[in-house]
């Protein structure tokens, strides 16, 4: 199998990722087999009150740090679409960068469970817990 490189990564986020989810302005730290390891930098526009990281952009490095995942998995990116994602909020992320750490649990031939913890910070407290069910297509 092609090992999925940091530098893939980016390329196929710069070249195939919606304007929107680019303004997060993620950084790749790791990419590993069946792993992905994502960061955004604290922004003001990322904030609600109190200084809080909404929760969409919380969902959306977690559902975008899976597909990396997924594609570490699988030796490459490859055409997909997420099918289903459930969070559990745990903790207010505030003040630091919003780091992402998923896996793949299990890769069948077209289904793919994985699951997505978020912090910042102290990662003996995660902000959030995500799990995660991508088809390829």
């Amino acid at each position: 199998m092609t090992e999925f490189t940091i530098g893939d990564a980016e390329t196929a986020y710069k070249k195939g990722f919606a304007p929107w989810v680019q303004d997060l302005n993620i950084l790749f730290d790791d990419i590993g087999d069946g792993t992905a390891t994502l960061r955004v930098p604290p922004s003001e526009r990322l904030n609600r009150f109190g200084g809080m990281v909404c929760g969409q952009a919380i969902m959306a490095l977690a559902d975008t740090a899976m597909v990396f995942a997924v594609a570490s998995s699988t030796g490459g990116f490859v055409p997909m679409t997420t099918v289903s994602q459930s969070s559990s909020f745990l903790r207010p992320a505030t003040d630091a960068d919003l780091v992402a750490v998923a896996r793949v649990i299990k890769r069948g031939r077209q289904i793919v469970y994985g699951e997505v913890n978020l912090y910042t910070g102290d990662l003996d407290k995660p902000v959030a817990h995500v799990t995660s069910t991508n088809m390829l297509l």
